[in-house]
């Protein structure tokens, strides 16, 4: 590890957000198209294994990124240089709404989605066990493409700014991101998909 090199790369991508939000604020169409291709890959993953890997993470993905762009272009974003924490807390508050949204349709007639009927404390078993799960199929990537993957998701780097941490080519991280995450995505996708019924059918991530 390069402490060094962690801090320099923090600092690029701090500046980064800070320089991209003041560009949708000024409505550069441009700096909305990066946002879309720095993101929505990354929600849209999160999104799957929120959902247990619902056809809805594809809709939820697109509507955090039209959220949060448009929340840049009124100026609504307080602390730009944290752009990812306030992209992935857009995205949480979609998915709670999704959610509340499915837990009211098991009270209509003929519309019972299963995660709906459960209890609320099967649903946070549920969630514990997916958690797990995650850490599981995280804990069994290599150290490199873990790392990779982390710093993708959590601290919303991209290859280019993750490249001189792990020594690696740019393009090289991007391959590596890909299968990373395809991995933890098809593993948590096979463990928590529920049995499908006559009105829900499964899906998984597209890579």
């Amino acid at each position: 590890m390069d402490p060094a090199g962690d801090e320099t790369a923090a600092q690029e991508a701090s500046a980064r957000w800070q320089d991209l939000a003041r560009r949708i604020a000024q409505g550069d169409a441009a700096a909305e198209a990066e946002l879309a291709s720095t993101f929505h890959q990354r929600v849209r993953l999160l999104a799957h294994v929120r959902l247990h890997g619902s056809d809805a993470s594809q809709d939820i993905a697109q509507e955090t990124i039209l959220a949060v762009v448009r929340a840049l272009r009124a100026g609504a974003v307080r602390e730009a240089d944290r752009l990812p924490a306030y992209v992935f807390g857009v995205l949480r508050n979609l998915i709670n709404n999704h959610r509340r949204k499915e837990a009211r349709t098991c009270e209509l007639p003929g519309e019972t989605p299963d995660f709906a009927a459960d209890s609320a404390e099967d649903r946070a078993v549920f969630d514990r066990e997916r958690r797990a799960l995650v850490r599981r199929a995280l804990g069994r990537l290599k150290a490199i493409d873990r790392r990779i993957l982390l710093l993708t998701l959590v601290d919303g780097m991209t290859p280019r700014e993750i490249a001189p941490i792990v020594g690696l080519p740019p393009e090289a991280v991007r391959t590596r991101k890909s299968r990373a995450a395809k991995a933890v995505a098809d593993e948590v996708g096979r463990a928590t998909r529920r049995p499908p019924s006559n009105h829900n059918s499964e899906s998984g991530l597209k890579p």
